[in-house]
């Protein structure tokens, strides 16, 4: 063997090994987390972790159900808001915008997604916060009194905020691969559309979105998967109150990506302390990994199916 044929073998066998780790990095993140969680485990079931909603570690009450609802509730809250504006963003780019149009916003979309998550936090409490404590605050609590509208905190840091927050943070995620999930249907399928005597807006809706369907459900899945594990822009604007469990849009949230932020390293002298927060990690590492795999497996399968 000569040396040019050994420096191959060793370069193969280097990329193989660096990609190996890489792949098993989650993994390895997942042990270390399942490990430094057993403590907790070991003490109590998890049915009493995770559907308990006190949280009193002083006393050795570690409930996450309270982190687990104001989770469902902001992230829930910023689906409902992102979800259809970005999906009409991404059908009008792709559809109807004039090409240097739409080569314009798409930078701008991107830049969106490249700015810190401290700054929308900040942008929260400058700007929504007020926005919600001053303005729909009253609008809904007097007109929608049927709604769970209706609260006991009146200073604009509640699960509403949170929400709005994270909705502009996952529009450009969302409007990127609905664009691009958009660009895979053949020009073919809205020619004949057309020729049928289908309108602009017939064709988009009956053809082309009912074609690409899987993944629309697909960039909802990727989308939800980081809302979940946002943290110092929802920590800043979602009231985060240990005492309360939110009932209602503008009560305050505490989801787990703030719990764990906010709480571990501190008190660890106290037995379990570092298990249980450790614990919601695990759990919140699980959901985010199970969204993500979900969201691009449906992506690889559409691709797939255009080949």
């Amino acid at each position: 063997m000569n040396t040019r044929q050994i420096k191959d073998t060793i370069a193969h066998k280097s990329m193989f090994l660096i990609c190996l780790l890489v792949l098993n990095l989650a993994l390895l993140i997942a042990w270390g987390l399942y490990r430094r969680a057993q403590p907790i485990l070991a003490t109590k079931s998890l049915g009493e972790l995770l559907l308990n909603s006190t949280w009193h570690p002083g006393s050795g009450q570690f409930g996450l159900d309270g982190f687990i609802l104001g989770t469902i509730w902001v992230t829930g809250i910023a689906i409902v808001i992102a979800v259809p504006l970005s999906i009409l963003t991404a059908v009008y780019l792709a559809e109807y915008a004039p090409r240097k149009l739409s080569h314009l916003i798409k930078p701008v979309i991107d830049l969106l997604a490249g700015i810190s998550p401290v700054i929308h936090g900040v942008w929260g409490v400058i700007t929504i916060v007020p926005l919600v404590r001053d303005y729909m605050m009253p609008f809904f609590t007097e007109k929608l009194p049927f709604l769970p509208f209706s609260s006991d905190n009146y200073t604009g840091f509640c699960a509403l905020t949170g929400g709005i927050v994270l909705a502009v943070m996952i529009f450009p995620i969302i409007i990127s691969v609905v664009c691009e999930v958009l660009h895979t249907v053949p020009a073919e399928i809205r020619e004949a559309s057309l020729s049928l005597g289908a309108t602009k807006w017939q064709t988009t809706k009956l053809a082309v979105l009912r074609k690409v369907y899987p993944g629309l459900v697909a960039a909802v899945i990727l989308g939800l998967s980081r809302a979940l594990g946002e943290t110092i822009a929802v920590l800043m604007v979602a009231g985060c109150s240990l005492f309360a469990l939110p009932k209602s849009f503008f009560d305050p949230a505490y989801p787990l990506p703030a719990l764990i932020a906010n709480t571990y390293g501190e008190m660890m002298s106290i037995p379990l302390y570092d298990s249980a927060v450790l614990l919601a990690a695990f759990i919140l590492l699980l959901l985010t990994t199970l969204f993500n795999v979900a969201g691009w497996g449906i992506l690889l399968r559409l691709e797939r199916s255009r080949c």
